[in-house]
């Protein structure tokens, strides 16, 4: 539909610029849309609360076919920091071909941090089953939880993959963007930190079954939910607005499958189970200057902590050190752009693998094998072998504070690397904290005491805008 000008003119007296604007795009997005209301069982008010789905007719797909979703929670139990109303921010997503589905928590107090995590959890846990208000083709790695007052700009790039650093499939020969999802608070009241993390499901390039043409089958996984968040009912980061943040989720920098990478002329899967320098460390520096320049864009206040947690702290660790690296750093995108974090919690992961053999069998045996196919003998070549890890970027007081979170029931060797790289901290004067036994095995924290504790330890190091309960 396309009004007059005459009637673009009428509309704004009768309803005043800024309604005649809202008026305009519902007018518009309600020809092209379809819409539906139902009630969802929210597990932190254990009662029904109402929700409204909007499917624009041109709804954007994932590879598989899925509608690429956004659960979009409202009227929640705080005052929002996006000064847009609901109208607006959801008008825009339909436009950007995401289905919308709104959670109307009519201001409950339930729905404030951390407690509204548990929802999220549930969320996530329903879509990747299959099946979530009603929807059943709702994308599996192409779905957001977004808080009141948020948008998100998806797949912004933050470097171009070399194919040649892991070789995999032998048909991907020319390198594919990495990409990078920033998700928003929109004409903030005031400027917001973010939270960055790196997946710790990999994205990949993929040749199809005929081995005819390279696919976009495994391409942008990083949210693929059986993979991260709902495989470990992860809900940090998209529960981290409720606290006043940004947040950030990137690929991550190993661009193959984790099991798999070799060398030119090496070995088959030398690679398995680890990342390889310079390639990961240029990686994880072009995107934390690509998030600083599009934060500038965006309204955010330029601090930036780090959460990391498996492959995805190996990945994440590698930005807090101070140690400049030319060859880490010139390299990517938006080069002499600032590459600092102010902050990181770190679950398990690996950090100086010079270190690997202190324990045997300790559950770290592709590393142990694997090493020393590609970086070759330990012994007589360990300052390459150093510059694989994050302790080797440590130079000074100036690297980044940082939390380690882990569960000593959890693979060995990871304990082991979690208590060098601590005590290597300490001793520069680096401050430091832990958060042990939250859970069991190789997982994150879900209870609400344990998540609490790492959004005020983000708090107090990139200081976002206090959220007011209503």
């Amino acid at each position: 539909m396309k009004l007059q000008k005459s009637q673009r003119f009428n509309l704004s007296q009768f309803f005043g610029v800024h309604w005649g604007t809202i008026f305009v795009l519902t007018l518009l997005l309600s020809q092209n849309s379809f819409a539906s209301t139902n009630n969802w069982t929210s597990t932190i008010t254990d009662s029904k609360i109402n929700y409204k789905a909007t499917t624009p007719k041109r709804a954007f797909k994932d590879f598989n076919g899925h509608t690429m979703t956004v659960v979009y929670l409202e009227n929640l139990g705080f005052e929002k920091i996006g000064s847009n109303t609901n109208a607006e921010d959801v008008s825009w997503l339909l436009s950007k071909g995401y289905r919308v589905i709104e959670l109307d928590y009519a201001n409950t107090p339930e729905a404030v941090s951390p407690t509204i995590n548990q929802d999220i959890v549930a969320i996530n846990d329903s879509i990747d089953a299959g099946s979530f208000c009603g929807f059943t083709d709702c994308s599996h790695y192409r779905s957001y939880v977004l808080f009141e007052g948020y948008r998100i700009e998806r797949d912004v790039p933050y470097f171009v993959d070399d194919p040649t650093v892991y070789n995999s499939p032998d048909e991907y020969t020319v390198g594919d963007s990495l990409h990078m999802d920033i998700i928003y608070p929109a004409n903030p009241k005031s400027p917001v930190p973010t939270l960055l993390s790196f997946s710790y499901s990999n994205s990949y390039a993929t040749w199809d079954k005929d081995k005819k043409r390279l696919t976009a089958a495994n391409k942008d996984q990083r949210l693929k939910l059986s993979w991260s968040l709902a495989g470990f009912n992860d809900s940090f980061l998209e529960g981290s607005p409720a606290q006043g943040f940004a947040w950030a989720i990137a690929d991550h920098p190993k661009y193959c499958s984790w099991g798999k990478g070799k060398p030119t002329g090496g070995p088959n899967d030398a690679y398995k189970s680890y990342e390889t320098n310079p390639d990961a460390a240029q990686k994880v520096k072009s995107a934390i200057r690509t998030l600083h320049a599009w934060g500038e864009k965006l309204g955010l206040s330029g601090k930036i902590g780090i959460f990391g947690f498996s492959r995805g702290s190996t990945a994440g660790s590698l930005a807090i050190g101070d140690r400049k690296v030319p060859e880490f750093q010139n390299a990517g995108f938006n080069i002499g752009v600032d590459d600092k974090v102010q902050a990181a919690a770190l679950g398990p992961g690996v950090f100086d693998y010079t270190q690997i053999y202190n324990i045997l069998g300790d559950g770290d045996k592709n590393l142990e094998a694997r090493c020393p196919w590609v970086w070759g003998p330990l012994a007589e070549n360990r300052e390459k072998w150093a510059s694989m890890g994050a302790a080797y970027l440590v130079q000074t007081s100036a690297t980044a504070p940082a939390l380690f979170f882990y569960n000593t029931d959890d693979e060995l060797y990871y304990q082991d690397q979690i208590a060098l790289f601590q005590n290597k901290l300490k001793a520069l004067g680096i401050p430091t904290s832990s958060l042990v036994d939250y859970g069991h095995g190789h997982s994150v924290p879900q209870d609400g005491e344990s998540l609490t504790k790492l959004y005020n330890f983000f708090s107090q190091y990139l200081e976002p805008p206090t959220v007011k309960a209503d």
